[in-house]
């Protein structure tokens, strides 16, 4: 089970031939309605089946892109959108970018595996190559700030001193196997036996894709550690161009946030927590406002010599204590209140408090005018709607039901 791209990871166009085709589906990774298309064997592929941790390459089979390779077997399976002829001569491409993304990513793991073991004895029990950061799980409750800071360190230093890393192909029953680091063999492996060697540094059994040289790692950069499974340690790394990319994104994160609080990036910290604390305190005055406006909106009503039966308010700013302050001001014994509060374009909060019985019917027909849920009990019906818009709808049917209790009716 040895193909190109295992033999040649650099290799970027390869002439192959089509040996089947049979039409099948393809479940996105992300889920959602499966893909129709055929899943193709080829002679041998420079597109890497996803496997030991890596995920699959992308490219093209002639001008018919690959969406999918697994393994299965012997053989790796390349799902395409077209049928391909069985017998055809075809010209293999490899997203490369992609593909020395991923060797980066390995060849970078193979390494901080390594020197973990050496330094403090922590063994690694799986990893995961991610799109944006991989993470290696190691088999200890923690690491420490200072042993992570080492690790980086040591793993860099190899990276500078140009250590060549290879690729050897033993028989199954090489008797040498035994001596190199693993963590098993597929249950339907078939063929050699492929060991990533690090001069001086480490032996791997592994099927993936790896630089020729640790300099081609470029840099590894340690973002820390996160609580694993089972009492384990999952330390999260980039390396290579990740780190480029990482230290672009942050740099234009940082100008931006220069322009917006007008310093240095030096003190950005310090300008976020005092544009917190003024924002906490603008909260704590808005709300006390929206509490006073909650009283006085109450007793403007109860002031009035002649009540209706139906108090209808809506306000864009306010929250369900707004309401509430409303209600309890007013009181529900002979008055139906309908308060909404929210963009009338957007979700908000509704209460419906009034006479039990009334709540009690109209409340889930109010909740459902208005695209919403919501609950009650004792004269007060509250939740979230999504349609604002239907506020008025909600008030007919309000209007509707008064006008049936009502004597003169």
């Amino acid at each position: 089970m040895v193909f190109q791209c295992q033999r040649d990871s650099w290799a970027r166009q390869f002439i192959t031939k089509v040996v089947s085709c049979r039409a099948a589906e393809l479940r996105p990774e992300g889920g959602g309605e499966p893909v129709r298309g055929f899943q193709v064997v080829l002679e041998d592929t420079i597109l890497f089946p996803e496997g030991g941790g890596q995920p699959d390459d992308r490219g093209l089979i002639g001008d018919v892109p690959v969406l999918r390779v697994t393994r299965r077997g012997p053989e790796a399976v390349h799902f395409v959108p077209a049928a391909l002829e069985p017998g055809t001569e075809v010209l293999l491409s490899l997203d490369w970018e992609r593909r020395f993304d991923h060797m980066q990513q390995h060849s970078g793991q193979h390494l901080i595996t390594a020197i973990a073991d050496q330094m403090f004895g922590f063994k690694t029990t799986s990893w995961e190559l991610g799109r944006q950061r991989s993470v290696i799980e190691l088999d200890t409750p923690s690491m420490t700030a200072q042993q992570i800071d080492a690790l980086e360190r040591s793993v860099n230093e190899k990276i500078r001193a140009r250590i060549p890393v290879t690729v050897r192909e033993l028989p199954a029953d090489d008797p040498e196997i035994e001596t190199v680091r693993s963590r098993g063999l597929p249950d339907d492996h078939a063929g050699p036996v492929r060991v990533i060697d690090i001069e001086g540094v480490d032996s791997n059994m592994c099927c993936g894709t790896h630089v020729s040289n640790l300099s081609d790692l470029q840099v590894i950069k340690l973002l820390g550690t996160e609580k694993g499974k089972k009492n384990k340690t999952n330390l999260v790394f980039l390396a290579g161009n990740r780190v480029l990319k990482a230290m672009e994104q942050s740099h234009s994160t940082e100008k931006a946030l220069t322009s917006l609080l007008k310093n240095g990036p030096g003190e950005h910290v310090e300008a976020v927590k005092r544009l917190q604390s003024s924002v906490k305190l603008l909260q704590k005055n808005n709300l006390n406002l929206l509490r006073d406006m909650a009283v006085l909106i109450a007793r403007d009503f109860k002031s009035k010599p002649a009540q209706s039966q139906l108090f209808v308010l809506h306000r864009k700013e306010g929250d369900s204590e707004f309401m509430n302050i409303i209600a309890n001001e007013i009181g529900t014994e002979e008055t139906l209140l309908f308060l909404t509060v929210g963009d009338e374009k957007e979700a908000g909060l509704f209460l419906l408090a009034g006479p039990v019985e009334a709540v009690e019917n109209l409340g889930p027909r109010v909740a459902e005018l208005l695209g919403g849920k919501g609950a009650g009990k004792r004269g007060r019906f509250q939740g979230k709607a999504t349609q604002m818009s239907q506020r008025g709808e909600a008030q007919a049917l309000l209007q509707e039901f008064l006008s049936h209790r009502s004597p003169e009716a």
